[in-house]
């Protein structure tokens, strides 16, 4: 069995929300007071997430990754990944992560089976740091990074979003950086994902500027076979080093989707920016419910969440109107 939708899409790829808070206040994310998170107990465990990544793989998915929020503010986050790696169909776990507390877990991490982390940073300047984020936490990012490599967390994959008059200058230094220092480096387009609805297309750096702001100084070939990563990747300078643009606003890319999301609060999403959504804790919570009944449930609502996928995300639509939930409440 397979989650296979309507449109011949076959989906192997699970993001999973294990938390909606966070440790920094993003301003393309969420305002610096926000403090509308999810009800304690509407949060899935970690039994019940496990459970549904259990089906999930018995379903044909190999690839999880753990996201939020922060999902290291989640106690019990390592338990978690050594859960999912023991699995009879162990999927590849892969986390992403602001780094604040990396340095922290980045070897228990390790050893519980996590691959590799996605760290998110969009600038190397610390008065920036400040102002983008409302926290002054710069070095424990940057020491976050350094113990996931040394952890053997690789390839580290760094996260950027560049935002016109802010940090837009920072393309190229950002680059330098991550080669000098072995980073993973893509640059991702802001979409319509914030909690103070301030989103506007005209604010967005596309990645063909992107794409222009590098090739300024370096010279970059596209990698083929680009499958259904949601990067594209580009060959440095004719080396074997690369650095990935993520335009999901400006060149779509959900003909070759295969990822579907669950939230912390155990609500299936299709689509990062679904207008609907498939509770699952429901189910999970069902006391009149077998175990096996149970998760025959949750099977058949993946299974169907799945074939209800739309063609695409419809950004580019004059229709599109942008999901209720912010991205740290949907999950990466």
């Amino acid at each position: 069995m397979t989650l296979v939708d309507s449109h011949a899409r076959t989906h192997t790829d699970l993001r999973v929300s294990v938390t909606d808070r966070c440790n920094l206040r993003c301003t393309y994310c969420m305002p610096h007071d926000f403090a509308d998170w999810l009800a304690r107990d509407y949060l899935l465990t970690a039994a019940e997430l496990v459970t549904v990544i259990d089906v999930a793989t018995e379903l044909g998915v190999t690839q999880v990754r753990l996201t939020g929020g922060e999902p290291l503010l989640r106690p019990d986050i390592v338990e978690i990944v050594a859960a999912i790696t023991a699995l009879p169909h162990a999927p590849t776990v892969a986390l992403t992560t602001n780094g604040l507390l990396l340095q922290k877990y980045a070897k228990d991490l390790k050893e519980a089976g996590l691959a590799r982390v996605n760290v998110s940073l969009d600038t190397l300047d610390r008065q920036r740091f400040i102002a983008m984020t409302h926290r002054d936490r710069l070095d424990d990012v940057l020491a976050g990074i350094a113990a996931a490599q040394d952890a053997g967390l690789t390839p580290v994959k760094i996260n950027a979003v560049l935002m016109p008059g802010i940090n837009e200058d920072e393309a190229l230094p950002m680059l330098e950086h991550a080669l000098a220092h072995d980073w993973r480096l893509r640059f991702i387009e802001q979409m319509p994902l914030d909690a103070g609805g301030l989103w506007n297309r005209t604010n967005m750096v596309s990645a063909e500027q992107v794409h222009e702001l590098l090739s300024a100084r370096h010279t970059l070939t596209p990698v083929p076979h680009r499958g259904s990563a949601p990067a594209e990747e580009f060959y440095i300078d004719g080396t074997d080093r690369t650095v990935g643009i993520i335009a999901s606003v400006t060149q779509p890319f959900c003909g070759s989707c295969d990822r579907l999301r669950l939230t912390a609060d155990g609500q299936i999403r299709n689509c990062l920016f679904a207008r609907t959504e498939t509770d699952i804790r429901q189910v999970l919570r069902d006391e009149h419910l077998t175990p096996a009944q149970r998760r025959e449930a949750v099977a058949e609502r993946l299974r169907t969440s799945t074939w209800e996928k739309l063609p695409g995300h419809g950004i580019n639509d004059a229709s599109f109107i942008q999901p209720d939930r912010p991205m740290s409440a949907i999950g990466g």
